[in-house]
């Protein structure tokens, strides 16, 4: 009976039309050798057997022809090593690709399709590195693919993700070690239960995941933001759950590759410099390792100088001790004698957010942001809600919603969603009074602050010197002795100012300087009457033809200026 018809998507039709005995093609009359080659058509990958390390098995693997240091991207037996050169790799009477050793009826290897017996099958190698089994007749017809059973590699086009119809899950396995492809002990696959999202696992142990995609990336990934060279397809329906990456420059060599170690990295071959370049990697930071500070908790690397870890809002540390000592593994209970179920209760905003483990959360994907929000308050069971996807200007999309407890959050700088925690009317009321902000928001208003009070101090300053100015003009204006020739004698000059014993730092008429020097003739020895202690006295003639004598203070005088007051006192009395 023969399988379902699939798009022939991962390797051109054209490749397929080839003659049967092209170079990158394995026909029922042509089988691969040990010691032979398939090269792919635009001689980009190569097919054939090698051994890896320091290793001497022989395996059948796919690996790059450009790139001088063999860098395998797939292996077919890597379970079942061959112990010898003796190794074929052919397409047998049933029509199945299969990797055979000398002498022996059982194979090593093999494709494993249930197909009609014919002889007219071909496998051949694509310039997407995948090797395919199809019709030769009709050439439409994808029998197998090796995309369909990724190793440790991830290459553009390669599809991660289960196909719900068929039931074929698609995952990467790492090797045991640099010499062993064998499957090792750390996996990275689709969790398609709750709300899907990619999570790596070393043994059994979850060791890291992305967290759930957003619409523009992986929630846990912000390196995804800067996809310059890759076009990304993310399906989630009745039929699959799968994620593609697709280079937008076909000449850009890239991998992701899951190593024994439990890290997976993505990488691109710099030609120039002949080296793999790493440009992502994960889990690096504390904060990327599942559940790092237990649950109901979030863990903040940018807490360089405290713990990273903090318990979420209306919860505390289930063991104070530990959490003094640095240990957050115990993670955080709700705080004693609160009910996040009462009047008053809401929920308090956590931006930035790898939002927590959505394997066990509830999705609508019908529902707003405020609709989500009704909808978690009205179940008490609900502690926090999410959007599921974000897109731009349009905002949330869809109501992501956790009951019990939360795992695996964490805040990025600039990164990750809005994630809105339940708690009683008592902590959301602390909340809204202190108004919790980041550094960024302390930094802003310490900087507002400062230019504030600079601004307070400088208006002050001109406040009182303009005081000071109209208070001089003021002063100057009363005291000044009036020039009106119809008041001829000083006694009866509205300006004149008594002094008393009680008066003595009261303020003197004042006269202009520029009155006085002209009235001197500037100071003019031959208007020099005399001279005290105090300085020179001089006679002067003011426009108006008053006599008067000018006593002027000496810069070598030994008296101040409180005895200079003295004596323009006693003389005012005269």
């Amino acid at each position: 009976m023969y399988p379902v018809k699939w798009s022939l998507n991962a390797c051109p039709l054209f490749l397929i039309f080839q003659f049967c005995t092209s170079i990158d093609t394995i026909t029922p009359n042509f089988s691969l050798k040990d010691g032979d080659e398939l090269v792919s058509r635009g001689n980009i990958f190569t097919l054939g057997f090698f051994s890896p390390g320091n290793s001497k098995y022989r395996y059948i693997g796919i690996w790059y022809y450009q790139v001088p240091y063999q860098t395998v991207v797939w292996v077919a037996n890597r379970n079942n090593p061959i112990n010898d050169t003796s190794g074929v790799l052919a397409i047998d009477d049933h029509g199945n690709l299969v990797l055979s050793q000398k002498n022996q009826t059982v194979p090593i290897w093999s494709t494993n399709v249930s197909v009609a017996p014919s002889s007219n099958f071909i496998a051949q190698l694509c310039d997407s590195g995948n090797l395919v089994l199809v019709l030769n007749d009709t050439r439409s017809v994808l029998l197998w693919q090796s995309f369909d059973y990724p190793t440790d590699t991830m290459l553009p086009s390669l599809k991660l993700g289960l196909n719900r119809s068929t039931g074929l899950n698609r995952f990467l396995t790492s090797w045991r070690s640099q010499d062993d492809p064998g499957i090792g002990n750390c996996s990275y696959m689709i969790d398609s239960s709750g709300f899907p999202q990619l999570v790596l696992y070393k043994g059994s142990v979850l060791w890291w995941r992305t967290g759930s995609w957003t619409g523009q990336s992986w929630s846990g990934v912000p390196e995804m933001i800067s996809s310059y060279i890759f076009n990304t397809s993310y399906v989630n329906n009745q039929v699959e759950t799968s994620i593609v990456y697709d280079v937008t420059d076909a000449s850009i060599i890239t991998r992701m590759t899951l190593n024994e170690s439990g890290i997976i990295g993505r990488f691109t071959w710099n030609s120039q410099n002949l080296q793999w370049i790493g440009f992502w990697s994960a889990p690096i930071e504390v904060c990327d390792y599942y559940g790092h500070c237990g649950v109901n908790s979030n863990c903040d690397p940018t807490n360089v100088d405290n713990f990273e870890c903090t318990c979420l809002p209306g919860f505390e540390p289930h063991s104070s001790q530990e959490w003094f000592l640095r240990d957050g593994s115990g993670g955080c209970v709700r705080k004693a004698g609160v009910s996040p179920c009462t009047s008053g209760e809401g929920f308090v905003k956590l931006p930035r957010i790898k939002v927590p483990d959505t394997s066990m959360a509830g999705v609508d994907m019908s529902l707003g942001l405020k609709e989500c929000e009704e909808k978690c308050l009205r179940n008490c069971s609900c502690v926090a809600y999410a959007s599921a996807y974000y897109e731009g200007n349009k905002g949330g999309i869809g109501c992501l919603t956790w009951y019990g407890d939360l795992v695996d959050a964490r805040t990025y700088s600039n990164f990750g969603q809005d994630l809105y925690v339940r708690v009683d009317a008592n902590e959301l009321a602390m909340y809204a009074s202190k108004g919790p902000l980041g550094k960024k928001g302390l930094t802003a208003i310490l900087v507002v602050s400062v230019v504030a009070m600079f601004l307070i101090v400088f208006f002050l300053y001109w406040l009182v010197s303009k005081k000071r100015r109209v208070i001089r003009e003021r002063w100057q204006s009363k005291y000044s002795f009036s020039l009106n020739t119809n008041s001829p004698y000083f006694e009866e000059s509205p300006s004149r100012v008594e002094f008393d014993e009680n008066e003595r730092n009261s303020d003197l008429p004042l006269f202009d300087l520029s009155t006085i020097a002209a009235a001197t003739d500037n100071f003019s020895s031959a208007n020099k009457l005399g001279e005290g202690g105090f300085g020179p006295v001089y006679k002067g003639v003011l426009t108006n033809g008053r006599e008067i004598a000018v006593k002027r203070l000496s810069k070598y005088s030994g008296q101040g200026i409180e005895e200079f007051k003295n004596e323009l006192t006693l003389i005012a009395k005269l």
